[in-house]
């Protein structure tokens, strides 16, 4: 009976010590959880708080890309483009109609004939090495000095017709510029280059030139081996004095030359048909085109097609338009016609 007190208070012991150690071992992990929860609470806090600067960033890129956009157009802005296309396309006829009331007597100081539409505007064809055959033509059927003042007060004028070297303002050019202030019978094409291979394109800028500077009935080209027969020419002009829309000359076609190397080789053969053969067209020496037309190739120079030689090139233009060819005969110059008005040199 003695012993009953102290087995009590020794379990009673025993009991503390166990309640101790449980409570000790429960918390552990549960300050463990506690820590991991305020490091995982910090990180999610810390994305939430960088997405926000992020979407912060975005949404002013977004802003400013948003500004920069072209915006929708409205009724009015709309009306403006149109406006606009509308303005250029006046701009457009206002050239040509400026570019043809120049063709027609409207000129700035080039006319000769002061404000009489002339006869005709004859160019022949020279080139840098040409200066004995021009002094020959002077010399011959080609008036110089004050006779060549009284022909352009008949209404003929006539001017050798050359482009700008290919190395511009060189001793070529200079030489040119010499002759042309001594003679004064040049037409000098300052944006063409006298070139063999540019020569198809020569006659482009003959024929503008040629409309801007005079008001006349006829344009001609003429080659640089051909002799005229000037008073029979101006005779075969006055004839056709009035009738618009005139290709006069002397009237071929032929085969086209397809074999590269070959005399009058063409490039583009292929486009010249089956059969490869040209078109009917005035033959190069000399090429009589009415007032309308020449200012035809004026206005369209800068569209149209060039061929490997001149006349071809010509004849192709003419196909397209209400030309009416004039065949004569007597401007066949190598022909053996009595009557003729020009003639191989």
């Amino acid at each position: 009976m003695e012993t009953l007190p102290t087995t009590t208070v020794s379990s009673s012991k025993s009991e503390r010590r166990g309640r101790s150690s449980k409570y000790q071992s429960t918390s552990k992990p549960s300050v463990i959880m506690a820590f991991f929860s305020c490091v995982a609470w910090l990180y999610v806090a810390g994305r939430l708080w960088q997405d926000s600067e992020n979407r912060v960033i975005l949404n002013n890129m977004l802003k400013k890309n948003y500004d920069q956009k072209p915006k929708v157009l409205t009724v009015d802005d709309k009306l403006m483009v149109l406006g606009c296309k509308d303005l250029e396309r006046k701009i457009v006829e206002t050239e040509m109609e400026l570019t043809l009331a120049k063709s027609q007597g409207y000129l700035k100081s080039g006319s000769s004939s002061g404000g009489k539409r002339l006869l005709a505007v004859i160019g022949v064809y020279t080139g840098f090495g040409s200066h004995l055959r021009r002094s020959t033509f002077r010399g011959s059927w080609m008036p110089q000095g004050d006779a060549l003042k009284k022909l352009e007060e008949r209404g003929v004028v006539i001017r050798f017709v050359i482009g700008r070297s290919p190395n511009r303002g060189d001793s070529l050019d200079r030489k040119i510029d010499e002759e042309d202030r001594a003679r004064k019978d040049f037409l000098i094409l300052e944006n063409h280059e006298e070139a063999q291979e540019e020569l198809p394109k020569k006659v482009k800028f003959f024929f503008s030139a040629a409309v801007q500077n005079w008001d006349a009935e006829f344009y001609i080209k003429v080659d640089d081996n051909i002799d005229l027969d000037l008073e029979g020419l101006i005779g075969l002009l006055e004839s056709r004095r009035g009738q618009d829309a005139s290709y006069i000359g002397c009237m071929k076609s032929g085969e086209v030359v397809t074999e590269e190397g070959g005399q009058w080789y063409e490039p583009e053969w292929w486009k010249f048909g089956d059969e490869k053969s040209y078109f009917r067209h005035a033959a190069g020496s000399l090429i009589i085109l009415s007032k309308n037309l020449a200012q035809y190739i004026n206005i369209n120079s800068g569209s149209l097609k060039t061929y490997a030689f001149d006349d071809t090139s010509i004849g192709s233009w003419m196909i397209g338009v209400q030309a009416t060819y004039i065949d004569d005969n007597r401007l066949c110059c190598s022909s053996i016609r009595q009557d003729k008005v020009c003639s191989v040199a």
